[in-house]
């Protein structure tokens, strides 16, 4: 029970992911079968729709959207602040901090991670992990995202009687970065929403924003 409660919020979301998933899946596999009825073409089993490019297109242009908001938003927060809000650092906090300030070498704690204590090209990539993983994570979610468009995008062409076009050629196309765009808009939204709306709005007991109380222009780190 104590390790539920310890790792509620992590639980919670991943089996909400796993059943908004799940839930993309079936109907997703309803509405393609709809399609190729329509068509007159021949049904495909679940099994089929969610190992084709189809549905892996789909997956990974959500993916790839969500990794690169989180990569960017880590990214600016190293650099940049916006007052009142709780998602930034103080003013005179920007930039990479002291090894005091995080906890490194010499300053590292007793109960710190093994590679905080570390100098060298180990505590270079721990120090940049999160920034590293979400960046890797947004390339290689865009990749799937472009090589399954690639093949559904020429599915089409030969429907239509039209000749296939290279993975360069799809990459570059209208169609291809107009469905990225629609993701990486909306992101962009949220999360400057959020940062602006937190300067103001409050929840309490939420850790995403200030005590209820805290002056507009004062953010949580400076209320501490």
């Amino acid at each position: 029970m104590r390790y539920l409660r310890n790792t509620s919020l992590s639980l919670v979301f991943l089996s909400i992911f796993a059943l908004a998933l799940i839930g993309q899946s079936v109907t997703g596999f309803f509405h393609n079968n709809e399609e190729l009825t329509r068509h007159g073409q021949p049904t495909i089993s679940y099994g089929d729709f969610i190992t084709s490019s189809e549905f892996v297109v789909d997956v990974a242009e959500n993916w790839q959207s969500e990794f690169l908001q989180f990569f960017l938003f880590i990214l600016a927060t190293i650099w940049l602040i916006q007052v009142g809000s709780p998602e930034s650092k103080k003013p005179g906090d920007e930039g990479v901090g002291g090894d005091e300030d995080q906890r490194v070498g010499k300053h590292a704690r007793a109960d710190s991670p093994a590679w905080a204590r570390i100098r060298g090209i180990r505590l270079w990539l721990y120090s940049n992990s999160l920034l590293l993983v979400m960046g890797s994570l947004f390339l290689l979610s865009w990749l799937a995202q472009s090589l399954a468009g690639h093949v559904v995008a020429n599915e089409e062409n030969a429907l239509h009687g039209l000749p296939p076009e290279s993975w360069l050629e799809y990459a570059a196309s209208p169609e291809f970065w107009n469905r990225t765009l629609q993701n990486w808009q909306s992101e962009f939204l949220a999360v400057g929403a959020m940062v602006a709306f937190s300067i103001y709005l409050r929840q309490r007991g939420s850790s995403e924003s200030k005590p209820v109380g805290v002056p507009h222009h004062v953010s949580s780190v400076e209320s501490d």
